[in-house]
């Protein structure tokens, strides 16, 4: 497959081999590359840690939440005897919070399963929760110097232009065909070293617009800057279809503090905001609140307040109604698993990205 398509890549040089991409960009990688938290650190749990949180958000966002992360849970075997809601509140405001349950999870099975010790056999590995290839190439070239290939969207990206191959790792066949090439370029030895400079150099230098060419190690070996298609590769993948999803939810305060319920289902489980209730079309936003609350034991007197909030979580626009609620009398059984009142910092607690708009 990968012949394929660099048999469909325009004419016009040859391609780059392995040993020449190694002797220009290894050396820049050793120079150039960023100082982050988890850089050198030689621990495969931080290695870990910070692989999962850069997945799908940028380094500058991922680099507070990893310290504190790691501040709380030092080491796999404090993760792993941590509570889960404790899990979700460091990783609080960091988003998709699956790979936080996951990597819970997966500690849990190394503390059980393989005496505290991450497993270096890319099987074993790769069996744990939340664990991909992208995962298992990156965790154990880094820690464990294994000869394994990462593929994620900035590696695409520059062997995409380094070979003017029109693939996209979006589209199953094209990211099949990435994954084999980038594994004929990964060296026996520093194979870490390698995978970490194609990702700073897709972080850096060949951006998705304004690729900064003339600072490139490689550019003498690119095929797509000879061939002047350097803007245009890799291929744009179809977009998701933007889903729009219009909430309601209903501030109640009592003594200063805000009344919170825990979020069931597989979004944003177990996170905590105001209660809300999705909104069928022309639905009444007063009496689905009312019904939402009726069930947590709570009567409030429902007011609008005129405010919106617009977020976004994956393919989902969501517009939320603001409504304030002042309590009025508790039914019995008021005391609802789930439900508490929670004051303006609402340490320890998984807030979701909505929420933490609300209180500010």
């Amino acid at each position: 497959m990968t012949h394929e398509l660099l048999n469909k890549a325009p004419a016009g040089g040859s391609h780059p081999s392995p040993e020449s991409l190694h002797r220009r960009l290894l050396p820049w990688y050793r120079r150039q590359r960023r100082r982050l938290p988890w850089r050198g650190a030689g621990d495969p749990y931080r290695v870990w840690v910070s692989e999962v949180m850069l997945q799908q958000t940028q380094v500058a966002t991922v680099t507070p939440f990893y310290q504190r992360f790691i501040d709380r849970f030092p080491t796999i075997a404090r993760l792993a005897r941590a509570r889960a809601p404790d899990v979700l509140a460091a990783w609080s405001g960091l988003g998709y919070y699956r790979r936080a349950r996951n990597l819970h999870a997966a500690a849990r099975l190394v503390a059980r399963e393989h005496a505290g010790r991450i497993p270096a056999d890319p099987v074993r590995f790769g069996r744990l929760p939340g664990v991909g290839r992208y995962t298992v190439g990156a965790v154990l070239s880094i820690a464990f110097d294994l000869p394994l290939p990462v593929l994620d969207g900035n590696v695409a990206r520059v062997l995409s232009r380094l070979y003017a191959l029109p693939a996209s790792i979006r589209e199953p066949k094209g990211a099949r065909a990435l994954w084999r090439l980038a594994g004929t370029l990964v060296p026996m030895r520093r194979a870490g070293d390698w995978n970490q400079a194609l990702m700073e150099l897709g972080a850096t230098v060949c951006l998705p617009r304004g690729p900064r060419c003339p600072a490139c190690p490689v550019r003498a070996l690119c095929r797509a800057r000879a061939l002047e298609r350097v803007e245009v590769l890799p291929p744009p993948a179809p977009r998701r279809r933007t889903v729009t999803v219009k909430r309601a939810v209903a501030l109640i305060e009592r003594d200063g503090r805000l009344l919170m319920v825990r979020r069931e289902g597989t979004l944003l489980d177990g996170m905590w905001e105001p209660p809300g209730v999705e909104l069928e079309r022309r639905a009444s936003a007063r009496a689905a609140l009312g019904r939402a609350l009726k069930k947590l034991g709570v009567t409030a007197r429902l007011e609008p307040t005129g405010r919106r909030v617009r977020h976004r979580i994956t393919h989902r626009a969501i517009e939320v109604e603001v409504w304030r609620g002042v309590e009025g009398a508790h039914a019995p059984g008021a005391r609802v698993r789930g439900a508490r009142f929670v004051g303006p910092r609402a340490r320890g607690l998984a807030l979701t990205a909505l929420a933490r708009k609300l209180q500010s």
